[in-house]
């Protein structure tokens, strides 16, 4: 029996699921029970009657995860996957971050700890970030921890000023001004997206900004077929698979060879089988933390269910 049989039999075994984030290992699609992006993964998995989430990604994700679905065992098949744009932050830098800007709505990334979001008035993701700020209805924001993404919704919204606190994701980050216009000079009739994350020149020379999620919507609609993705290597990945697996004849560029999160590539098949079978590396939050970051993450979903 191989590994993917291995975990599919544990699987049904012990009425688990196994969630997988768009930029992990592309293999562990075989295994996966939902592909997609950190937010829709858990609620995805709330709407089950799992009695176990497996959830491939990094460790905010399995917390979010976990916020959703109380009641259900989560676990992170890696203990090392971790996220450094959600490290940049903690409670106590957030906490000073707040009092040097008193009195300010703070917008909290889902790319964060439940501490940190415990902490903030709302939570958002980055497809619906600038939605998020708008809803506030106010003309200064303090936003954490990613700071492009947080001027990229100021770059758009004009009218309110987004103080953010100087957090990045590394991998984004290296995706260069450069980068976009050496694609434009090789690829000339290719359409270039880009993740909000990257910086704020990067995006402003994108043909289309948005998440993982917008950036595969948006590829898979169009009846454009030649891309440069500015963004991790697995969303390339599923989008090459994909596109040959459906005949659409679409064909997606990395923007650089270099756009890997080393973190997000930590688990493979072999650690969720590991966890499976030992029930290890489970996720746990204390009561009072999870109440409070549910509720950030609530009011969220609450702005999205009245549109």
């Amino acid at each position: 029996m191989n590994l993917v049989e291995k975990i599919n039999k544990l699987k049904k075994e012990k009425n688990a699921i196994i969630l997988t984030h768009c930029y992990q290992n592309i293999e562990i699609d075989e295994v996966s029970d939902f592909v997609g992006d950190s937010l829709y993964l858990s609620r995805a998995a709330a709407k089950t009657n799992a009695d176990i989430i497996i959830f491939a990604g990094v460790y905010f994700m399995a917390q979010s995860a976990k916020l959703l679905s109380p009641s259900k065992r989560v676990f992170l098949p890696n203990m090392n996957s971790g996220c450094l744009m959600a490290d940049m932050i903690d409670v106590n830098n957030l906490r000073q971050f707040k009092s040097q800007n008193p009195d300010i709505p703070v917008v909290c990334y889902i790319n964060s700890t439940a501490e940190v979001k415990a902490e903030c008035d709302i939570c958002c993701t980055s497809s619906n970030a600038i939605e998020v700020v708008r809803s506030l209805n106010v003309n200064k924001v303090l936003f954490a921890p990613d700071t492009y993404l947080g001027k990229w919704v100021e770059y758009k919204l004009k009218n309110v000023e987004v103080i953010t606190f100087n957090g990045f994701c590394p991998t984004h980050l290296r995706i260069r001004v450069e980068d976009i216009e050496n694609a434009r000079r090789r690829y000339p009739d290719y359409l270039i997206l880009a993740h909000p994350e990257c910086h704020s020149e990067v995006s402003k020379l994108a043909d289309f900004v948005g998440s993982t999620k917008e950036i595969t919507e948006f590829a898979q609609k169009s009846s454009h077929t030649k891309f440069i993705i500015a963004t991790e290597k697995g969303v390339v990945d599923r989008l090459n698979r994909d596109s040959m697996k459906n005949n659409q004849g679409k064909t997606f560029v990395l923007i650089n060879d270099n756009i890997v999160c080393p973190n997000m590539k930590c688990n493979t098949l072999e650690d969720i089988l590991y966890t499976l079978e030992n029930e290890n590396n489970e996720i746990f939050i204390d009561t009072n933390t999870a109440e409070k970051a549910k509720r950030s993450i609530e009011k969220m979903l609450l702005l999205s269910e009245r549109k």
